[in-house]
């Protein structure tokens, strides 16, 4: 009876010693358990605020770099205005120049015409008057000869003085230049101008008529 109550007392304490360790095994494991979720948590919400990090700062370099491209547009079209604006300058200066060098070279080129068909016109009277002064002062030239050859010298003199004051008379109406060629009875007038309004045409007559003695239907008027 004794060794009975002895073995149940064994029993009863293998038993609360199984079951202390089984509680003991189970609470070990609980903890290992949460432990192990609380680290992965946390390493969810590291890898979560690092995602996190990582797309602020590339919206940041987006924008960074929005704002950038955006400056170097802007900068960019201000410098192409400005050498658009320069290139327009060059180009209307260089028109400019051009013009005003054709203008030039046209104004030099009909001063050049004036001036050198007056100088051969006056050198064409000078050979004249140089042939007939020969014949004047020839001792085998006949009185009649002689007498004709004056009238001419006389009539070549006259010529000169009224050209030379039809000129004048002419650029007083605003043409710089104007040259006139008589051919006998017909005269030719050649005046420096783009157009001759027909009330400037009608003063030119009057005055070549008026000094040269000639008939206004043989006065001969065009522009250069």
């Amino acid at each position: 009876m004794k060794l009975f109550k002895k073995n149940q007392v064994i029993i009863y304490v293998i038993v609360l010693m199984l079951m202390t360790a089984g509680y003991l095994n189970y609470t070990t494991n609980t903890d290992k358990t949460s432990s192990v979720e609380t680290s992965m948590q946390i390493e969810a919400n590291d890898d979560s605020q690092l995602a996190n990090i990582g797309d602020a700062t590339l919206v940041n370099s987006n924008d960074v770099i929005s704002e950038n491209r955006t400056d170097t547009n802007q900068v960019t079209n201000t410098i192409n205005e400005s050498n658009q604006m320069t290139n327009n300058t060059i180009m209307n200066k260089e028109l400019k120049q051009n013009e005003n060098t054709t203008i030039e070279t046209s104004s030099k080129q009909n001063n050049n015409y004036f001036t050198k068909s007056k100088l051969e016109r006056d050198t064409m009277y000078s050979q004249m008057l140089e042939t007939y002064e020969k014949v004047l002062n020839s001792s085998h030239s006949l009185e009649t000869q002689k007498q004709a050859v004056t009238q001419e010298i006389q009539k070549i003199n006259e010529t000169k003085n009224s050209i030379m004051i039809c000129e004048n008379l002419i650029q007083t109406k605003g043409f710089e230049n104007s040259i006139i060629f008589v051919n006998g009875d017909s005269v030719s007038v050649i005046i420096e101008a783009e157009e001759i309004k027909q009330e400037q045409v009608a003063q030119i007559q009057n005055i070549i008529a008026r000094e040269m003695k000639v008939q206004i239907e043989n006065i001969h008027i065009a522009s250069k």
